[in-house]
């Protein structure tokens, strides 16, 4: 119990002077203060024991809630240090202090001498320069070829510019690729056209189009996700693999012979079904000022000869310290990890360093890697934080909002439930909850619930500020990493007002058990990232399934599996065979569904190469239909298996 008392202005005394004798009220509260039993983390005194902090000599908790809330302490590391000196409180007061979180923002502050700026602006200069002359040369011939149209010299041509909201993100409806500065206009639809498709389409040969392709899954019902298939649905969906797909798409006839440039080089606006209006004319327009590009470059070749750019030496030209003087991997220094078994390969091994044993020289290693594609391997990446807490109910305390604070609640997330691909309303304590728990549907099988972008991205800071500063301040190589003072990040190289990429972070918190449910389970869609991404798994939790569970699971694979057989393969009965489907390599053996690999990992990143891309596509295109997606409907038709994100990893 807390002791307060209100004296009245006569009787307030002065602060006693050092060395003056200390009042038996003073003495009296100080030993209370020291044999009180309330716990700092849940302000109870009625859970028993508690550990005093011996550093500052005022903060105790409870055996409770050390082993609730703190199950990697031990009482004598809580003894030594409490977590309020540590800064790294998870109670509800302390997770939302500034205290803690200033000065994690402060220790991440990028404080870089003067050579090591010029070092890295001289490095960027290097690599960007040609990239942005060839960008600047596109729009020259795009101008000369708009001087050509109109019959007048390119001097003479003054481009309109484009009408777009500062937070508008313009692409191309044709290939779907970002706008940047030049392209076309329909001036009487807004039909936008990117400047290499306008090559293309002069040429003849208009590779970004894809025929737009419009799926309706139909829902159903909830007993068709576990295996139901009545004769109905045989007699209108099931066809073998090699047949042709039946599906209410509505394909496109290829652009590419319907849609030509005129003699001149002017481009008229596509059909309708295309997305345009087929009337006017396409008409050249720019997002900046009209020259900036070209001053951009200038300057840039400016500043590269009087630094003598060219002369510096190519990193990724020098010898990996990865390899050996014979250009063999080295594994003695233990910083590879194997990733892949190719024949004939120098890229099986990825580079894997530890957080902790990463040096300033490091970087110059890792950038040999990054330059080449290749994905970087960060382990304990969280020894160096300063240890907040990422279980699910920590993060939970700290972003939830009291009802009479001056934020508002936020106490509903939007999920994504993997066995049929639809999203579901739930509160966020359900949902952390079933994380840790586990949740399953009537049929007794595990629901798969994945929260994305949660908190948005935009708001992680002020929802989360304690995580959002510690997931920060723990990334390696934040000239790279870091989203607001990364000297080669580019992000933060873009002009103020300009639309920046999305940059985070984000979180994915997906549930998961560690055999593999075939069906359901929790996975992302197979993509491509717009940008580089840093991916770092923060925590994992263990559930475990009860026999009776597992039987039940069991069960509802062999329907799963003969349902598969029969609708997407078109067998009549289930063999005794291997079968390879969306949920990896099972074996069936009449009444028994056993599986024969089961990844215990948190979690699982398969990463494909750049040049291995044109392989994946043909491999997808030729198997698409064994995947399933909305309502666990089967995939009919895909454009590109890639962007289309209905494909899960097989």
């Amino acid at each position: 119990m807390v002791e307060t008392r209100r004296y009245p202005a006569r009787a307030s005394k002065a602060p006693k002077r050092m060395g003056e004798f200390v009042s038996d009220n003073t003495a009296k509260k100080k030993t209370l203060s020291k044999d009180s039993i309330m716990c700092h983390q849940c302000q109870r005194n009625d859970k028993g024991r508690v550990v005093n902090c011996k550093s500052c000599k005022r903060k105790r908790y409870c055996i409770p809630c050390i082993t609730n809330w703190y199950p990697k302490m031990s009482e004598e590391e809580i003894a030594d240090v409490c977590p309020v000196c540590r800064d790294n409180c998870n109670c509800k007061a302390c997770l939302r202090m500034d205290g803690p979180v200033n000065k994690l923002k402060e220790a991440l502050e990028m404080k870089f001498s003067g050579d090591e700026k010029l070092r890295h602006s001289k490095y960027l200069l290097r690599a960007l320069l040609p990239h942005v002359k060839k960008f600047s040369e596109q729009q020259m011939m795009e101008k000369v070829m708009e001087a050509r149209i109109q019959g007048s010299s390119p001097s003479e041509i003054k481009l309109k510019q484009a009408v777009c909201h500062p937070a508008e993100r313009v692409y191309c409806n044709n290939c779907k690729t970002s706008i940047v500065d030049f392209h076309r206009t329909c001036p009487l639809c807004n039909y936008d056209l990117c400047l290499i498709c306008c090559q293309e389409i002069r040429e003849g040969h208009l590779q970004g189009g894809e025929k737009e392709v419009t799926v309706q899954y139909v829902n159903r019902g909830f007993e068709y996700l576990h295996g139901e298939l009545d004769s109905s649905m045989l007699t209108e969906m099931v066809e073998p693999l090699d047949s042709p797909t039946k599906t209410n798409c509505k394909e496109l006839e290829g652009v590419e012979s319907r849609w030509k440039a005129n003699g001149n080089g002017s481009i008229p606006c596509p059909h309708k079904e295309m997305g345009g209006c087929a009337e006017g004319l396409l008409e050249l327009r720019c997002m900046f000022k009209e020259n900036a590009v070209l001053k951009l470059v200038e300057n840039a070749e400016r500043i590269a000869r009087d630094l003598n750019v060219e002369d510096m030496p190519e990193t990724t030209n020098h010898q990996c310290p990865c390899y050996s003087s014979m250009a063999e991997v080295d594994l003695g220094d233990c910083k590879l990890r194997k990733a892949a078994s190719r024949k004939d390969s120098n890229d099986n091994y990825l580079y894997c360093p530890s957080a902790k044993d990463i040096h300033n020289g490091d970087l110059n290693h890792f950038q040999r890697h990054w330059a080449k594609g290749e994905p970087v391997i960060i382990s304990q990446v969280f020894e160096n934080a300063s240890g907040v807490s990422w279980e699910p109910m920590v993060m939970w305390r700290a972003f939830r909002q009291i009802t009479n604070s001056k934020h508002g609640q936020h106490l509903d997330v939007t999920a994504i439930d993997c066995l049929d691909w639809c999203e579901a309303q739930i509160n966020i304590h359900q949902f952390f909850k079933g994380y840790t728990d586990g949740r399953f549907d009537s049929k007794e099988w595990p629901q798969i619930l994945k929260l994305k972008d949660w908190p948005p991205s935009n708001k992680f800071e002020e929802r989360l500020p304690r995580h959002h500063a510690e997931f920060h301040y723990c990334l390696p190589f934040k000239e790279y990493t870091h989203s607001q003072s990364g000297l080669l990040n580019l992000a933060t190289k873009l002009p103020e007002g300009s639309l920046k990429p999305d940059m985070g972070p984000k979180t994915y918190i997906a549930y998961g058990v560690a055999q593999e449910l075939g069906r359901g389970d929790s996975v992302t869609k197979l993509h491509c990232d717009m940008s580089d991404a840093v991916n770092v798994l923060t925590h994992t939790a263990e559930v475990k399934l009860k026999p009776e569970k597992l039987a039940k699971i069991e069960t509802l694979k062999q329907e799963h599996c003969s349902q598969d057989q029969k609708e997407i393969f078109g067998m009549a009965k289930v063999d005794q065979e291997i079968y390879m489907g969306n949920g990896g390599l099972h074996k069936i053996c009449g009444n028994k569904f056993e599986e024969l690999q089961a990844n215990e990992a948190g979690a699982v990143w398969d990463i494909f190469r750049r040049q291995d891309v044109p392989k994946l596509k043909d491999y997808l295109k030729k198997h698409f239909k064994e995947f399933r997606h909305i309502y666990c409907c089967p995939v009919p038709q895909v454009v590109d298996p890639i962007h289309d994100q209905t494909l899960k990893h097989a």
